[in-house]
């Protein structure tokens, strides 16, 4: 079972999450950022349905196990929309969302049908395995989006403000993730540590946003150079 210091996390991040909601909507960016805050409220969800089968059937039990893998998957598909929205604001002026919308349900699919292809040959809990495996697939290719979109804005010198302090975070959370994703295979003795920590850099986007709604105006921009000078 969870220790207190796993149940204080877990609520903060909660707590974090309802946060990013109320200043999005304070601030008039639910609209504007509809899949983001949409990712954040399917995750208050997803925690108070934990919870309650947590309380109920225990930490080890089947029905908890199946639970986290599950909505671990759909948070992860929705964090990815959430992704792709973003590539829709930068490259907006562009009049390229069409495609940008096209692009993105294509690699869905194609990340789908790999993580089927990794498991098919399993003979036993074959929906369950592709769960889990394209969960982990989804956040390799969101970590690689991330970074690809932080390039478009630096070579479109993007000055939006909260759009590039959204993409940010963003790019530092999968980075973390990815990190100790790493870390956890090249330890296995102290796995029990990352997995903390894991849950500790869980708290880390719903914090980033809920700054970005509530401190950045709409309307504020950064100059170009300070972001960085990409050359011709």
């Amino acid at each position: 079972m969870p220790g207190p210091f796993e149940y204080f996390i877990w609520l903060s991040c909660t707590f974090l999450e309802i946060g990013v909601v109320v200043c999005a909507l304070k601030k008039g960016a639910i609209r504007k950022y509809f899949l983001l805050n949409l990712y954040m409220a399917a995750s208050v969800v997803v925690t108070a349905a934990r919870f309650r089968v947590l309380t109920s059937h225990g930490f080890t039990s089947s029905e908890y196990i199946y639970l986290y893998y599950y909505s671990d998957a759909l948070l992860t598909i929705f964090l990815y929309l959430a992704l792709s929205s973003l590539y829709t604001h930068v490259f907006s002026e562009l009049k390229a969302e069409r495609y940008v919308r096209f692009g993105t349900l294509l690699l869905l699919a194609g990340t789908a049908l790999f993580s089927y292809g990794v498991v098919h040959e399993s003979t036993t809990k074959l929906i369950s395995r592709f769960v889990v495996e394209l969960s982990q697939n989804l956040y390799f290719v969101g970590l690689v989006l991330t970074y690809v979109l932080w390039a478009a804005i630096l070579k479109l010198r993007e000055t939006r403000t909260q759009l590039i302090q959204i993409v940010l975070s963003l790019g530092v959370y999968f980075s973390l993730f990815a990190a100790d994703y790493a870390l956890r295979n090249l330890y296995p003795s102290v796995s029990s540590l990352f997995i903390s920590l894991l849950q500790v850099f869980g708290c880390f986007l719903p914090l980033a946003w809920a700054y970005t709604f509530w401190r950045i105006p709409e309307d504020a921009r950064i100059v170009p150079s300070r972001l960085a000078v990409v050359p011709r």
